[in-house]
């Protein structure tokens, strides 16, 4: 299939092994971003959800390292972050595997720190990742999975990673029942930052109940594109889904997002067929309930304590 637009979407088949997986990242990069990189402070964003089955609902360690690989061989100084979901960045870098991969490389594994109060047109005011906005560039590694709020999660989805800290959940409180609010802020968050390069990890993907209790599903691909939405858009089309299907697809067509629109993308020849790959069957609401809020705030309370406790002891956590 394929849809002749303005914004390319490239495709490369691969499996974890590193020399398979650095030829076909090499090779995404060299097609859509041929520019230098040299003496830039570039930001790598993966997705680092929770430790919960973190070598499933992150994106792989390999293909962070790949990607580090090519920057620094550019001449970047890569740091690498998020604000995951559950837990500090660094526990779940380490449940992942993602700490020991990038062990031999000079690069900086950080956890997000806010920055002064930004207002979105939409009106909602957000405090992002200083890290993030501070950045020449961000390369953006979303992994493939399914989520019971929003259907799938890719590449628009995975910058919301910058908004820091306990206000996600607040935002999910106090925006999940104001119509596509939400929606609006989450891809909104996407047009603020400086995102240059979107590589999803689809080699294994998540199907089912993710966005971490789902199964692994074996696809053996990355997508990549210069533009977050028009990769999300690239990936409905190969999943078979219309705008009524995905709340943030539809809401990116309402704010008439540049890639949102297929005849705007142009895809690759050997888009695979994904029909088949599990969605949830029905979505579960966006706003928490306030019980799982406490529950939230109280595990974090816990897990704050624990690594003070743990650097008191000199220990690492």
């Amino acid at each position: 299939m394929r849809v002749s637009g303005n914004l390319r979407v490239g495709i490369r088949w691969s499996t974890y092994r590193i020399e398979e997986l650095r030829e076909a990242v090499y090779s995404l990069l060299g097609e859509l971003f041929p520019g230098a990189v040299r003496g830039l402070r570039v930001l790598v964003k993966p997705n680092l959800v929770a430790p919960r089955r973190a070598t499933l609902s992150c994106t792989h360690p390999a293909v962070v390292r790949v990607v580090c690989e090519w920057l620094l061989e550019g001449g970047a100084e890569v740091t690498v972050g998020d604000s995951p979901a559950f837990g500090t960045t660094q526990a779940v870098a380490r449940a992942g595997g993602l700490t020991r991969a990038l062990s031999d490389l000079p690069v900086r594994i950080v956890r997000f720190t806010p920055s002064r109060p930004v207002r979105l047109s939409c009106g909602v005011t957000i405090k992002l990742a200083r890290e993030a906005l501070c950045a020449d560039l961000i390369v953006n590694l979303p992994r493939l999975k399914a989520h019971d709020q929003l259907l799938i999660t890719a590449a628009v989805k995975n910058l919301f990673g910058c908004v820091v800290g306990l206000q996600k959940p607040l935002l999910h409180a106090r925006l999940g029942e104001k119509g596509d609010l939400f929606f609006r802020t989450i891809l909104e968050v996407g047009e603020l930052l400086p995102v240059e390069l979107n590589i999803l990890d689809a080699i294994v993907a998540m199907e089912g109940r993710g966005p971490t209790g789902g199964r692994p599903r074996e696809l053996g691909f990355l997508l990549a594109s210069k533009n977050a939405v028009a990769l999300d858009t690239a990936l409905y089309l190969a999943l078979g889904l219309s705008p009524e299907d995905v709340p943030l697809w539809k809401t990116a067509l309402r704010m008439r997002l540049f890639g949102a629109r297929p005849e705007e993308v142009t895809l690759p020849a050997d888009l695979p067929d994904l029909s088949d790959f599990r969605l949830p069957e029905r979505l579960a609401p966006v706003s928490f309930h306030p019980l799982r809020l406490i529950r939230g705030f109280i595990k974090r309370l816990f897990m704050a304590v624990s690594r003070g406790f743990l650097c008191l002891c000199g220990r690492d956590f």
